[in-house]
């Protein structure tokens, strides 16, 4: 019989993960507040829990003293309510936030974990990537550890991190030439690119779009090789995958999107920032109409984070998997034993 998490023996053996993961946090609020970062706590409720066709979220209801209700989610990242003070006037802001997703339990996933978002008006993607490499570093450094480690895969975050494109990395380790299935303007061609992935051996399905052909091969061929032995910055995205980043001034086919990798882990997902509504919204209604193709259902787009995307200045932001950092800073095997109390 499996033990609970709370069993004094189970939780003995825990502590020592759980105290490295606190030491963790505080090392990077105090690395955060030396560069005068101002950390936020965004609400967990929202109208949206984000429009993204893959993402799923938990509903609620709330009520109110009448009697009447509306439909309300838990955030699957703080990011509209953080961009939302970017548009109010804060310039470098940071939240540890507790966010929620649906139909995600296993080795790296948990219903609910941290996320560590940060933003910085004027300053460019580029700058994200660094801060990354210096929370990586930060975390080996306060765990007395020389690598991070992932069932038996390595990477040392002191080394120089590779960069490369999605592109360069499709025809690296899969043989595809992504960007030919990309027209001038960004608009991705899905038999272009099934034509190559089936010539490489990978399963092309009746009603796979574009995307899903895109996510299969990053999954099967790609991500296994990524931030082995050093970090991986993974970097310009194709556009039809940008989410909410802008496009790279040099190339339209791509964005300014990049995820970090570590022992073939993705840890953190950044963007120099889209802050135009009318693309936004054209991206969200997209995103939906896939949702509802594929799920059957749809979320809400929330009208006033598009209002306050017009005020918004230029500005980076990411993401990063805090839970996932201290799994690989301690060598730890699956996400729950770095959680202090994890979800039933």
């Amino acid at each position: 019989m499996t033990t609970s998490w709370w069993d004094k023996a189970r939780h003995a053996d825990r502590r020592p993960l759980l105290l490295a993961r606190n030491r963790i946090q505080a090392g990077i609020r105090g690395w955060l507040a030396e560069r005068e970062f101002t950390e936020v706590d965004p609400a967990a409720l929202a109208i949206s829990p984000g429009n993204e066709a893959h993402l799923h979220g938990f509903a609620t209801d709330a009520l109110d003293d009448a009697g009447g209700s509306r439909r309300m989610y838990l955030h699957t990242s703080p990011e509209f309510a953080m961009k939302k003070l970017l548009a109010a006037g804060e310039t470098r802001i940071a939240a540890f936030a507790h966010v929620w997703r649906n139909r995600e339990r296993g080795a790296l996933h948990s219903p609910e974990f941290t996320m560590l978002e940060w933003y910085r008006v004027g300053d460019g993607y580029e700058v994200l990537m660094a801060d990354t490499m210096a929370f990586l570093r930060l975390a080996v450094q306060v765990t007395g550890a020389d690598r991070l480690r992932f069932r038996g895969r390595e990477c040392d975050p002191l080394a120089e991190p590779e960069r490369l494109s999605v592109a360069e990395g499709f025809s690296r380790h899969a043989g595809i030439d992504l960007l030919a299935t990309i027209s001038a303007d960004g608009a991705p061609d899905r038999d272009a690119l099934a034509a190559q992935v089936a010539a490489v051996g990978i399963t092309v399905r009746e009603g796979d779009s574009w995307s899903d052909l895109l996510s299969r091969v990053l999954v099967d061929r790609v991500e296994p090789h990524l931030g082995m032995g050093r970090v991986t910055v993974l970097d310009r995205y194709p556009a039809a995958e940008a989410a909410l980043a802008r496009r790279t001034p040099d190339d339209p086919r791509v964005a300014e999107r990049f995820e970090v990798y570590a022992c073939g882990v993705e840890l953190a997902n950044g963007f120099g920032e889209l802050t135009n509504p009318t693309e936004q919204r054209i991206r969200f209604q997209a995103e939906m109409a896939e949702k509802q193709r594929v799920y059957g259902e749809t979320y809400p787009i929330d009208e006033d984070f598009l209002a306050a995307l017009a005020h918004m200045p230029a500005a980076s932001g990411i993401a990063l998997g805090f839970d996932r950092l201290v799994m690989l800073a301690t060598g730890a095997p699956r996400i729950d034993d770095v959680i202090w109390a994890p979800v039933p």
